[in-house]
């Protein structure tokens, strides 16, 4: 009954920090996403629900990297406040041993680390397809219709409007200048008006620009086709009120159709990333062995049929023949020697050309493989990255007893960091094929997990972090050299 009790205690102090930690965590990275992408978002004139779609999206994708911090960085208090306290001491003392104490947290763990892996298999390949289809969509978009004062605004396809002064209050606009480029013939159409006011349909598809007191500009085309002096033909109208509509559609924000981007391998759950892992290694099998026939095929002797009683077909039922290929080249006449020599060499750049080709060809498939590979370990990496990283804070909180949100935010911070940078180093890697993606993606986990063994070990024996014998030795060692030093200069 007392042991329900202490575990009950114990996932109170546990998930209060986690949950806490993990939104924090979370906002942190959602405001860097909003610091790098503000650029795309702002002057465009978005709906809200739209932005507050994409920044759902997002913090969803965002989770596997929030998720270990807040399991290490919890972990290490909960287990650092109990033993400040002396609440683990007592614990100890009343013969409960470590992982007796830790049990629901490490069951706990385990229920998270199985949550993250379906997480990251089922839901993140869905929030990464809605995140990144909407984000194309939103950097797509023209920025919202804005005319400023004494500037060039050329948001409208194919127009140039400058307008030299408006007026806040009632809207209207003075001293217009507008240029046509729908026909692409440079400034060819050029429109002056001293004022002017700007309307919108009724369905907001259309601007309507009605301008007051100007004159049209318009230069004619002519016929090229004739000889003779041109006359540079142009046309001048004066008007009191003219209109000129403007098609909006281009403002308008437009939702692409998620199913072309359900094929990347962002998008795919493990059991997708797996047979596309097939299907690509079989179509590069394909086209390796298309390339070897293609070469073996592309000899002269092999792709031009020969009588049997010539030189060529002996060469070919008897490839060890030794041919003197020098006095049977000097035995043809001119014109048939030039000839050679263009064949040869026009065969040499298209079997050039060909080899570059496929060599691109093969690493881009090479490559997009990879690719697929990393992602189908990364389902897993996440769900053991918070199991050795909880095993690394609860270890570690205990032997060096110290909670709140000092020293454990830096250590943990500084694990954190050691296992992002080990894992973008092994993607890195494995990416540009140094290493396999299995090494590449598994890196981390490799150099934490012997550092989490390592911790609990300590814990369990109640261990310090650097035994004592250890410093004492090191320090005998400075000693002498330091009495040695001193009995040299003395000259003893």
């Amino acid at each position: 009954m007392r042991l329900k009790k202490l575990h009950i205690l114990l996932l109170k102090q546990y998930l209060g920090p986690l949950v806490a930690t993990f939104f924090v965590v979370l906002f942190l990275v959602v405001m860097q996403f909003l610091w790098k992408y503000i650029d795309d978002l702002a002057g465009k004139g978005l709906e809200m629900s739209v932005i507050a779609q994409l920044f759902f999206y997002a913090s969803i994708t965002f989770i596997p990297m929030a998720l270990p911090l807040s399991i290490l960085l919890s972990s290490l208090m909960t287990m650092g406040n109990l033993g400040e306290y002396f609440e683990l001491t007592a614990m100890k003392a009343s013969g409960i041993s470590l992982q007796r104490i830790l049990r629901p947290l490490i069951v706990l763990s385990i229920l998270i680390s199985l949550s993250a892996f379906f997480f990251s298999n089922y839901v993140i390949p869905v929030a990464n397809l809605k995140m990144l289809t909407l984000l194309h969509d939103v950097r797509a978009k023209k920025p919202a219709f804005n005319i400023k004062e004494g500037e060039f605004y050329n948001g409208l396809s194919g127009y140039s409007i400058r307008v030299n002064k408006k007026d806040r209050e009632t809207g209207r606009l003075y001293d217009i200048k507008i240029y046509n480029h729908t026909n692409r013939r440079k400034n060819t159409w050029v429109v002056v008006a001293d004022s002017g006011e700007m309307h919108f349909s009724p369905n907001k598809q259309y601007l309507l620009l009605t301008l007051m007191h100007g004159k049209k500009y318009e230069e004619i085309p002519e016929d090229l086709r004739k000889k003779g002096h041109r006359t540079y033909p142009a046309q001048k109208d004066f008007f009191d009120k003219e209109v000129i509509c403007f098609d909006l559609s281009a403002f308008k924000f437009k939702r692409s159709d998620e199913s072309l981007w359900k094929k990347n391998y962002q998008m795919l759950n493990v059991r997708q990333l797996r047979y596309a892992i097939d299907s690509l290694s079989n179509n590069l099998k394909q086209q390796k062995y298309d390339f070897s026939h293609f070469v073996y095929q592309s000899n002269y002797l092999l792709r031009y049929p020969v009588n049997r009683d010539s030189l060529l077909f002996k060469l070919q039922l008897h490839p060890t023949h030794i041919v003197n290929y020098d006095s049977l080249y000097a035995s043809l006449a001119q014109e048939k020697q030039l000839y050679i020599i263009n064949l040869a060499l026009n065969n040499a750049r298209n079997v050039v050309t060909y080899l570059k080709a496929t060599e691109q060809n093969h690493h881009y498939s090479e490559d997009w493989i990879v690719r697929h590979e990393i992602e189908w370990h990364r389902k897993y990496t996440l769900s053991i990255a918070c199991f050795i990283l909880f095993f690394i804070g609860a270890p570690l909180g205990a032997i060096i007893r110290k909670g709140g949100f000092g020293l454990p935010m830096v250590i943990s911070v500084l694990f954190f960091v050691i296992y992002y940078v080990m894992s973008m180093t092994g993607e890195r890697l494995a990416n540009e094929g140094v290493i396999n993606p299995t090494e590449g993606m598994w890196l981390a986990s490799a150099i934490l997990l012997p550092i989490g063994i390592f911790l609990t070990i300590k814990a369990t024996n109640d261990s310090k972090l650097i035994s004592l014998g250890w410093s004492s030795w090191i320090m005998s060692i400075f000693k002498k050299k330091r009495t040695t030093n001193e009995d040299s200069s003395t000259g003893k």
